[in-house]
């Protein structure tokens, strides 16, 4: 019980803290550009659906944090969410490259040509944008010719952020909040999500540097109230929430008993159990196929339907839009497993 529990928060504290991250870089380049970087995304379709299977395509769940992020904040549309949720499998990625490297390109660049295809499809019928659109470019933000002169104050919000992004710089780094199976190994593996730890530090640091030297308004409009005040409380309690029920739950139940030899039903219990907003579950498909037990639709329905932790963040934003997207998921995983059930 007492492991669950660390377990859980260590897993929250990263995915808030990663989300936290990207979504303060967001808003530094969007008022930055006077919003005209976001504002071009929003103006091209393809490009939102191509830029989130692509975050999606990367392994592990940051890229999928960077694309909820962007959802959140209504810069991406629905279909451009689907998109990136399809193209995901979450840690087993790693996994799955480390076990069978040859068929798991394959099988991404499968997942990258659905999730473009789908999240084209799906904005056809609604192209709309759900997040909280309070990404807006004030007044006080435009450009002046005395800004570098002018007062910084160092109150304490603006010195809470700011010691509270050097810790999370410092657990990345140090591995702290990292699984502990991933570091008995030893040294750094290409095969886990240790450099990208290193890379969300780095882009970390550019956080620190707006903290240190942007305008008042700025620290306390965009960063504090929007994102600290607003966002980072919902997002930490839904992940840490969902996390520890379900660690319960995993703890009294083994899915792996549930696994047959029915092909047909695998592909179901695979789309089914995609829906679990958690790494792991989806372990068990990934095992069976490279031991031989299950053939390729079982996995890449599992794929499809499975975006690891990526949607405890949108979880926690817009539970209607959460429920939504798995359902579009399920229903695209259960059509091409039992399309691609036919010529296997």
């Amino acid at each position: 019980m007492l492991q669950i529990l660390i377990d859980s928060l260590r897993t929250a504290i990263l995915i808030t803290g990663l989300v936290t991250t990207m979504m303060m870089l967001i808003e530094v380049f969007n008022v930055r550009s006077q919003g005209h970087v976001f504002q071009g995304l929003r103006n091209h379709r393809l490009g939102q659906v191509l830029l989130s299977a692509l975050l999606g395509s990367i392994p592990g769940c940051m890229g999928g944090f960077a694309s909820v992020s962007l959802y959140n904040h209504g810069l991406i549309s629905f279909g451009a969410l689907i998109s990136m949720m399809i193209a995901s499998s979450g840690d087993e990625a790693f996994v799955m490259l480390a076990m069978f490297p040859d068929k798991s390109a394959w099988i991404f660049l499968i997942l990258f040509g659905v999730a473009i295809a789908t999240g084209l499809l799906v904005d056809l019928f609604q192209h709309r944008y759900d997040g909280c659109h309070s990404m807006h470019v004030h007044e006080e933000d435009q450009p002046c010719q005395h800004e570098h002169h002018e007062k910084r104050h160092f109150g304490w919000k603006r010195l809470l952020m700011f010691c509270g992004v050097l810790i999370f710089i410092s657990a990345l780094v140090s591995g702290i909040l990292e699984e502990p199976e991933d570091t008995s190994g030893g040294g750094f593996n290409l095969l886990s999500e240790e450099w990208m730890y290193w890379m969300f530090a780095s882009f970390s640091l550019i956080v620190l540097a707006v903290l240190l030297f942007a305008k008042d308004h700025f620290i306390e409009e965009h960063l504090w109230e929007h994102i600290v005040c607003h966002h980072l409380p919902s997002i930490f309690l839904w992940a840490f929430g969902t996390l520890l029920v379900l660690g319960l739950l995993m703890a009294k139940f083994d899915i792996s008993l549930w696994i047959s030899d029915n092909v047909v039903l695998m592909i179901l219990l695979a789309a089914v159990v995609g829906i679990i907003p958690e790494s792991g579950p989806h372990l068990v498909f990934v095992s069976l196929y490279a031991a031989g037990v299950v053939p390729l639709p079982v996995l890449l329905a599992s794929c499809i339907s499975q975006d690891g932790h990526a949607s405890l963040p949108l979880l926690a934003e817009s539970r209607s839009s959460f429920l939504k997207a798995k359902l579009v998921n399920v229903a695209v995983a259960l059509l091409v497993g039992y399309v691609t059930l036919l010529f296997c």
